[in-house]
């Protein structure tokens, strides 16, 4: 039998300061016993080497007291990627022992509001740092482009913006913070710390916002000296462009679901990945919320429900599965051990026989390579 699934390895205080909630766990093939975790986050980013932190974890834009808004980071070769910006990125990037220094880019899988609420805080809150507070360089952002959707908000009229022309709003919303910083020389135009790129997929795909995700092979987004970064387009109601981002490295490689309902097209970005972390819905759990049914019904549409997620690692040949943006998020509604039970009865359903890790806020998993 499998191993209690998402127990870490060792759970150590963090800078310090930070409660046992933070875990640390060693990716290891199911049955064998895990490999010794990292000392701690902090120590991470220094060498070489692949690890993932999952910053925030929760399903949804309600914001909860036990849960930061879905976030999570890659650290490659000491340089950080971000995916994904929900409430509370940066509050957790630091506390997860991440240096701002170290922050090389920023994915967003799409441009819901629990996905890119804490973005342009990364750059606002930094352009009035000084020294190691602040980035090195400019970060790469890569986020869905305008897809010529019209925007039905009072005051806002036009196309829904895509992740270029968001930036350049958000500059614009909070000119006034920078704007008296340089005045007094004490801060730089947070502008200037990014650089932001509009993903949209290959015309040959003939998506649209009436066929947002057809079946497509992954595309690439971009490729540096750390990794490259494929995606596909995934099914999430309304939303056009959604994306999965897979990142390849000569560490290991790492797949992110975003939010998405079933689709193969996450098989196939995933196909033999070390780790695949992916969404995971209770929908049983969602009546005890008050919801309308009608919410329920959208909810259950968008989104995947753990049940299936064995299956879809099976599916994918991916070395671990990690479950995140867990809906409902809290854990009053769904406990822990409850969301373990549900990922264990997911893999002996479809004799999947890698790790199923529950995600928590703050927790470090070290990622290597699941075959050779």
């Amino acid at each position: 039998m499998c191993e209690p699934l998402g127990e870490p390895t060792s759970r150590r205080t963090m800078l310090g300061a930070m409660t046992a909630s933070a875990a640390a766990l060693a990716l290891a093939p199911l049955g064998a016993e895990p490999a010794a975790a990292a000392t701690d986050s902090a120590a991470a980013p220094a060498g070489a080497g692949l690890s993932l932190t999952l910053l925030g974890t929760n399903g949804g834009p309600p914001p909860l007291a036990t849960r930061y808004g879905i976030s999570s980071a890659l650290t490659v070769n000491g340089r950080t990627y971000v995916i994904d910006c929900g409430r509370g990125a940066v509050t957790q990037y630091l506390r997860a022992g991440l240096s701002m220094p170290s922050l090389a880019g920023i994915f967003l899988t799409h441009l819901h509001a629990d996905h890119v609420v804490d973005y342009y805080s990364f750059p606002l809150l930094s352009a009035g740092a000084a020294g190691p507070q602040g980035f090195r360089d400019p970060i790469q952002v890569y986020g869905p482009g305008p897809a010529g959707i019209a925007s039905t908000v009072a005051g806002a009229p036009g196309p829904v913006p895509g992740t270029v022309e968001l930036t350049r709003l958000a500059g614009r919303a909070y000119a006034a913070s920078p704007t008296f910083f340089m005045t007094e020389h004490a801060g730089i135009d947070p502008a200037t710390l990014l650089d932001v790129h509009d993903v949209l997929p290959p015309s040959a795909v003939g998506a649209s916002a009436t066929d947002s995700a057809p079946a497509m092979a992954p595309f690439t987004v971009m490729e540096n000296d750390d990794m490259k970064v494929t995606a596909v387009l995934v099914p999430h109601g309304a939303v056009f462009p959604a994306y999965a981002f897979r990142f390849d490295t000569d560490h290991g490689s790492v797949v992110f679901s975003g939010d998405t309902a079933p689709t193969p097209n996450i098989v196939r970005l995933a196909a033999h990945t070390d780790v695949l972390v992916h969404e995971a819905l209770h929908p049983a759990a969602l009546a005890s919320l008050g919801l309308s049914q009608a919410l329920i019904d959208h909810i259950t549409s968008t989104h995947t429900d753990v049940a299936r997620l064995g299956r879809i690692a099976a599916e994918a040949d991916a070395g671990a599965l990690v479950a995140t943006h867990l809906g409902p998020g809290q854990q009053t509604v769904v406990p822990d051990a409850t969301w373990r039970r549900l990922l264990r009865d997911s893999a002996r359903r479809a004799d999947y026989g890698g790790p199923m890790v529950l995600g928590a806020d703050l927790l470090h998993l070290p990622v290597r390579r699941h075959r050779s």
